[in-house]
């Protein structure tokens, strides 16, 4: 095999050094030509994945529909997500990609998995729920069996049903919740012109939500109702990012973080017995960036406790937060280091590359997550600026989870064809299709994620091929055990069979 490996490499060597001499002689060959149209099509992601007739004729049918809309007047993925969105969902491709099977969702964040309008329609017209509005012009909520005590920040508390009785007509007034718990505007540019406004809203958005999610009752209601919106996008399996935020009871009781992971552990059991396509949930312990070296060594001996107490869904440790104003990696190592010194592995699946600020500290977090061994990469926005990362992260199956709508609405691109995703895909990097955030950016799932790669950062050369390999990555680059991981691997399958052969 290795002779054979070399005799191939030897061959193309050899074959692209003649083209290069023919082509500087000033007569192509058109044959040659052919032959490196084919070689880099087989480089791309998908490009060597092997279709069916079934296949072959529901991507003739994508290919054709593409080609309309990238000759449309308004091209899509050119457009900010939030003007776009209402123009997507009339997207024959974005119909289809929402009936495809799409695998996992391996990047969300626990706060954001579950649409707002559910949050505001449903947890906020339940009984003993408090709201406050804050000097910041910010909202907090709270269900307590008592009014709940005035703070600093908030100096008055109100019950909602009380508020909303006082109100002809509480539409508006959901409306201007919803705005609240979500960044999504109709008028992005002027809301954020900058990183720093985005971001601002971005986490005081998390802060409200957090207040209604983190009630044990609501807790329990909104994973099963997160995972139900997952399995209704045509997702299989999820793997997400968590702070473990201590949930209380109506008294004011706070529950300690076993009591979540039970919870997670118990919801997940109850939601796959009674959707048995649904594979599982495994989640990624997160604590913030802003905190010091010793309280994120105190958080890695946790999440080793946590993954030894709870190991069928305890995946890891990630650090998460604005990369751009918190710590790098770097400043961690010790803490970091701690497992590899106790002799004990704790998988790493590190946010690193969410940035635009080329040379400084935080850039070189590419390089210091591939040195920790993470697992996958978080955003790897960055990844095309460092070439030994994008070389190492490819020869050692580090895929890179990437995120369209986030990395466009926090304004790190605003045209997706520019994306960098675009070079990794026309390499064949290891990646995935995630949505970050979905909530915040007025998304369930992945669908809209899938859109944007699809026939934005993909381009023409994205085919049902590129689909069916990024919905197969999705198991395969999984924290799943390797038993599981075939047995997904194979439901996927079935349910993937099933859709071509309903609509090719």
């Amino acid at each position: 095999t290795s002779i054979g490996s070399i005799a191939a490499g030897f061959f193309f060597a050899f074959f692209v050094v003649m083209c290069c001499l023919t082509v500087c002689s000033g007569t192509p060959d058109p044959s040659q030509r052919e032959v490196m149209i084919r070689q880099e099509v087989s480089r791309q992601t998908g490009g060597s994945v092997q279709l069916t007739g079934a296949e072959q004729r529901l991507d003739w049918h994508l290919n054709k529909l593409k080609k309309q809309e990238i000759a449309a007047e308004q091209f899509l993925p050119a457009t900010h997500f939030f003007k776009a969105r209402p123009l997507i969902q009339k997207s024959p491709i974005f119909s289809l990609l929402q009936k495809m099977p799409k695998g996992a969702a391996l990047h969300i964040h626990s706060s954001s998995l579950v649409s707002v309008d559910w949050l505001v329609k449903n947890i906020t017209y339940r009984p003993n729920c408090y709201i406050c509005f804050t000097w910041g012009r910010s909202l907090r909520f709270l269900f307590s069996s008592r009014h709940p005590f005035p703070s600093w920040d908030c100096p008055y508390w109100r019950l909602l049903k009380t508020l909303r009785g006082n109100m002809p007509d509480p539409t508006d007034f959901d409306h201007s919740l919803m705005r609240n718990l979500t960044l999504f505007t109709e008028d992005p540019d002027t809301a954020y012109p900058s990183q720093d406004a985005v971001w601002e809203k971005f986490e005081t958005a998390f802060l409200a939500i957090s207040g209604l999610v983190t009630y044990a009752p609501v807790f329990r209601d909104f994973l099963y109702k997160g995972l139900e919106q997952l399995l209704h996008d045509n997702i299989m399996y999820l793997e997400v990012r968590t702070g473990l935020s201590r949930t209380y009871e109506l008294d004011g009781s706070i529950h300690d973080k076993s009591w979540s992971l039970r919870t997670y552990q118990e919801v997940t059991r109850q939601f796959v017995a009674e959707h048995p396509d649904f594979l599982g949930v495994r989640l990624i312990i997160s604590v913030h960036r802003a905190l010091s070296v010793s309280e994120v060594k105190a958080a890695v001996k946790e999440a080793i406790q946590m993954q030894k107490d709870f190991p069928e869904i305890v995946a890891g440790f990630d650090l998460v937060g604005r990369e751009d104003r918190g710590r790098p990696l770097w400043f961690f190592k010790d803490a970091l280091s701690l497992p590899a010194e106790l002799g004990i592995k704790l998988p790493y699946f590190f946010h690193a590359g969410e940035t635009d600020l080329e040379g400084t500290e935080v850039d070189e977090n590419i390089l210091d997550a591939l040195l920790f061994n993470t697992q996958r990469i978080g955003h790897g926005y960055a990844l095309t600026h460092h070439p030994l990362a994008k070389e190492l992260s490819k020869k050692g199956n580090v895929a890179v989870e990437v995120c369209p709508i986030s990395n466009q609405v926090l304004k790190l691109v605003s045209d997706l064809r520019n994306h960098p995703a675009a070079v990794l895909m026309s390499e064949g990097h290891p990646m995935v299709v995630s949505s970050d955030d979905p909530s915040l950016f007025g998304t369930t799932g992945l669908s809209y994620d899938f859109y944007e790669m699809f026939v934005g950062i993909g381009g023409l050369r994205a085919n049902l091929g590129t689909l069916k390999e990024l919905a197969i990555n999705s198991l395969r680059y999984s924290s799943l055990p390797p038993q599981l991981k075939e047995r997904g691997l194979s439901m996927w399958q079935r349910t993937w069979d099933k859709f071509i052969a309903e609509n090719s």
